[in-house]
C-alpha cells in the first residue's frame, strides 16, 4: 500500500532507500481514488524514528493510506526538532470535525507513571472519546493499550517488578482470525514494557478476543468483536536496533538494565542483532489495514457507520 505523505517529510527518502513504496501528496493527487486516512498519534520521544517505523508496516498493499500526524503534548520536544513538529503534525483542535478510516496509538515511554501524572492524560481521554464516533477502527500499542484498558474498560494501571525486555514467542489461539490471518503458529515478538497484561485479566474484564499469547500467558494481540478497537501489547513496528539503543541509553544511565532476552546473538551486547519478527508485524498491519480498516468504513467518510459483513 502507497503510504501519502506530505513531499518534505524526511521519511519520504529514508523509507524509498528501503524501497518502501512512498507516494508523494504531489503523485497521489493524479489517481482517481479514495484514499484510506489513518491518523497516528505519536507519544514517543523521538518521533521522526517512530514515524519511519510506523510507515514502513503501513506500506504493503496496493491502496493509498493518507497519513496524518497528530500531538497532543504542547510542551517543548527535547528529541524531535520544534520545526519537524510545526511542519508535520496538527493539533487536535485541527482535526476534532474531521472523520479517519483509522487511529494508530503509539507507545509512549511512562511504564511507571501514573495515569493521572501524565502530563496529556486529559487529552487522551479526549481523543478515545473522540474517536468512537470518528475512526473506523482504532489500534493501540503497548503503554496505549493500558491507557486504552483503563480509560474504556476501567481495568486499573497493572505494573511489574522488572521491565520486560527482549523477544520473545507467541502463539495464536484462533487460526481463522482475521488479524492474525497468514500467521505462523508461533512468532516471535520485541516487547519494552513494565506494564503488565495477563490474559485472565482481559478475559475476566473485557469482552475482547485474545488472539495471540505470549509463552508466559500475557496477551500480546486481542481485539473487539466489530473490529473498532484492537491492541497489541508489544513493539512489532521496532527496528532491529531499537531494542539495543534503549539497553544502552539505561547503561549509560546507570539503571542496570538486563540484557533484552533472546536478542544479541550470544547474548552478548557486543553482537550486532538481528530483526527476527518483521515478516509477523508487516503482516499485522496489513491485515489490520485490509480487515478491520478498509473493509468496513464507509465510503463516504462524512457519514461515520463502519459495516460488518
Amino acid at each position: 500500500m502507497p503510504i501519502r505523505v506530505l513531499d518534505e517529510l524526511p521519511a519520504v527518502n529514508f523509507l524509498r532507500e528501503e524501497n518502501v513504496f512512498v507516494m508523494t501528496t504531489s503523485r497521489a493527487s493524479g489517481q482517481e481514488i479514495r484514499p484510506l486516512k489513518v491518523l497516528i498519534l505519536n507519544l514517543m520521544p523521538k518521533k521522526i524514528e517512530t514515524e519511519n517505523q510506523f510507515l514502513r508496516l503501513l506500506s504493503n498493499s496496493p491502496l493509498q493510506v493518507d497519513i496524518q500526524l497528530l500531538r497532543i503534548d504542547a510542551r517543548e520536544s527535547r528529541n524531535t526538532p520544534a520545526e519537524h513538529l510545526n511542519n508535520f503534525y496538527c493539533n487536535f483542535d485541527d482535526i476534532c470535525d474531521q472523520n479517519f478510516d483509522g487511529l494508530i496509538v503509539t507507545g509512549a515511554p511512562l511504564g511507571l507513571v501514573e495515569f493521572n501524572d501524565v502530563a496529556y492524560w486529559p487529552q487522551i481521554r479526549q481523543v478515545l472519546a473522540w474517536a468512537k464516533d470518528h475512526v473506523t477502527s482504532t489500534l493501540f500499542v503497548c503503554w496505549a493499550v493500558q491507557a486504552a484498558l483503563n480509560i474504556l474498560y476501567g481495568i486499573p494501571k497493572q505494573t511489574r517488578t522488572d521491565k520486560l525486555s527482549g523477544v520473545y514467542e507467541h502463539h495464536i489461539l484462533h487460526p481463522h482470525a482475521l488479524l492474525t490471518r497468514g500467521f505462523d503458529d508461533s512468532f516471535l515478538a520485541p516487547h519494552s514494557r513494565y506494564a503488565d497484561f495477563p490474559a485472565a485479566l482481559i478475559r475476566d474484564y473485557t469482552d475482547l478476543d485474545i488472539l495471540a499469547e505470549t509463552e508466559e500467558g500475557d496477551a500480546y494481540l486481542f481485539a473487539s468483536k466489530d473490529k473498532r478497537i484492537a491492541f497489541v501489547t508489544g513493539h512489532p513496528e521496532y527496528d532491529a536496533h531499537t531494542l539495543a539503543d534503549e539497553y544502552f541509553r539505561d547503561v549509560e544511565a546507570g539503571l542496570n538494565p538486563d540484557i533484552p532476552y533472546n536478542y544479541f546473538p550470544k547474548n552478548d551486547p557486543q553482537n550486532i542483532p538481528r530483526a527476527t519478527w518483521r515478516s509477523h508485524g508487516n503482516l499485522l498491519f496489513t491485515n489490520w489495514l485490509n480487515y478491520y480498516v478498509y473493509q468496513i468504513t464507509p465510503y463516504d467518510l462524512r457519514h461515520m457507520n463502519p459495516t460488518l459483513d
